[in-house]
């Protein structure tokens, strides 16, 4: 299977990192926390842990901003670089999720969707990666950089974000997965990425979602 076979060549980076946390963080290496799967499933999604044990219950809930205080200082490298997501390789080991499809959210921010959009993506798996995760891949930036962040996150980001992911939906395949794999690596190495390059026709971000976008520094 690809996903164990990626937890096996990736170990060599897991287990520096599993130490690293260990000696910087609150001694926990792994967070669970529930996600909305296929069909409306909750599910575990595993990641390595990145902020205080008890940030669920301060300031923010769970949408993470940049520079958010909460934030351990290795969790900080680990956002940034996406290696805190790694750990979901056993997700998809055990069958929950898949490499490429909407990203899991939280039974809270999930609620933010309309019940159309999950039944235009009831059958999909959710993935570690996907073309709402490549195209927001600085969403806490974004959030930080907003008044009212919930407003921003429902009105700005959740529309577009659906009509990604109703493209992916109606668009998928083979080929598409391998193009958003090949996405993902790219728009880690280069900030200034867009997915658009990789494909024609992608719904068009709103005028609003545009103006706020640009106005927040590279």
């Amino acid at each position: 299977m690809a996903s164990l076979l990626a937890i096996i060549v990736l170990s060599p980076l897991l287990l520096p990192v599993i130490i690293g946390l260990k000696l910087t963080g609150e001694g926990h290496v792994f967070y669970a926390q529930e996600r909305v799967g296929r069909g409306g499933q909750r599910f575990k999604i595993l990641k390595f842990a990145t902020m205080l044990k008890n940030s669920p219950n301060m300031a923010g809930g769970d949408i993470t901003v940049g520079r958010d205080p909460r934030v351990l200082p290795f969790g900080h490298f680990l956002r940034k670089t996406k290696i805190n997501e790694l750990p979901q390789l056993f997700n998809i080991l055990a069958g929950g999720m898949s490499v490429i499809g909407p990203r899991p959210l939280t039974p809270r921010v999930a609620a933010l969707f309309p019940p159309q959009h999950w039944q235009n993506i009831q059958d999909l798996r959710p993935g570690l990666s996907g073309l709402g995760s490549i195209a927001f891949r600085d969403e806490e930036k974004l959030l930080n950089a907003a008044d009212d962040r919930e407003r921003v996150y429902k009105e700005l980001i959740v529309p577009y974000k659906m009509a990604l992911e109703d493209w992916y939906a109606r668009n998928r395949s083979l080929w598409v997965d391998l193009k958003l794999v090949v996405g993902t690596i790219v728009a880690v190495l280069k900030p200034e990425f867009d997915i658009a390059q990789f494909f024609s026709g992608l719904p068009e971000r709103s005028p609003a979602l545009v103006s706020f976008m640009g106005a927040v520094k590279p």
